[in-house]
């Protein structure tokens, strides 16, 4: 059974850009995970071909400009509506709040276990809370940080879940061991030549790498 991760995003094809490249985009092509779009946009009220206005000025004056909640749970509404009977779905909603737990290996785990995962990408300077309070009472909700840094939106957060969940699942690395955090892996890598010459300096591979002595290697790993 594949994954289905909802982007509820008004910059798809950004996001799409990312999702159809390299081991992801196989991921794809395989059927392993499923992605779909909603653009809030499409869920506003307007003569087809005009400008759908989804953001309005924050109560309260402030800066900038704020999401207003209705389009944002229609799209998930629509996001989730085709798999609401489906025996045997597990849905989750993810919001994005920098203030939130940090996103983890082992949330990533745990979200590998759902079938549709909607993932919804704020932008300008945020959503109307009310959205996250309707759409709590349509499905569980997690809300998370990704990294320590404020982002202009929740796209680069939703593609690093993505891509953190669907690495998880089986065949998509072609082996188990190839999640490094799941074996003896260093943040230090070297590959072929043994030695690059820069600059009349040589840098070299470290002599125990050459070894193939395993017991060896995995304590200079673990030493990193």
């Amino acid at each position: 059974m594949s994954i289905k991760f909802h982007l509820i995003t008004l910059f798809a094809d950004a996001c799409d850009a990312y999702l159809s490249a390299s081991i992801i985009g196989r991921a794809r092509k395989e059927k392993k995970i499923v992605v779909k779009y909603q653009n809030p946009r499409d869920f506003v009220a307007g003569p087809k071909g005009s400008y759908k206005k989804v953001d309005d000025k924050p109560y309260g004056g402030g800066p900038g400009m704020v999401i207003v909640a209705m389009p944002i749970v229609k799209a998930v509404t629509k996001a989730l509506r085709s798999k609401q009977k489906a025996e045997g779905s597990k849905q989750v909603i993810l919001w994005f709040n920098p203030a939130a737990k940090q996103f983890t290996n082992t949330d990533a785990d745990k979200l590998a276990k759902y079938t549709d995962i909607v993932l919804v990408c704020g932008r300008y300077e945020g959503i109307d809370e009310r959205a996250k309070k309707i759409l709590k009472t349509l499905a569980p909700m997690k809300e998370f940080a990704v990294g320590e840094a404020v982002y202009t939106g929740g796209e680069v957060p939703a593609l690093a879940i993505i891509d953190a969940v669907t690495r998880r699942l089986p065949g998509v690395l072609g082996k188990d061991a190839s999640v490094e955090e799941r074996r003896i892996a260093s943040s230090a890598v070297y590959t072929r030549p043994e030695t690059i010459l820069y600059r009349k300096k040589n840098y070299k591979v470290p002599a125990v790498l050459k070894t193939g002595h395993h017991s060896n290697i995995d304590k200079w790993r673990n030493a990193r």
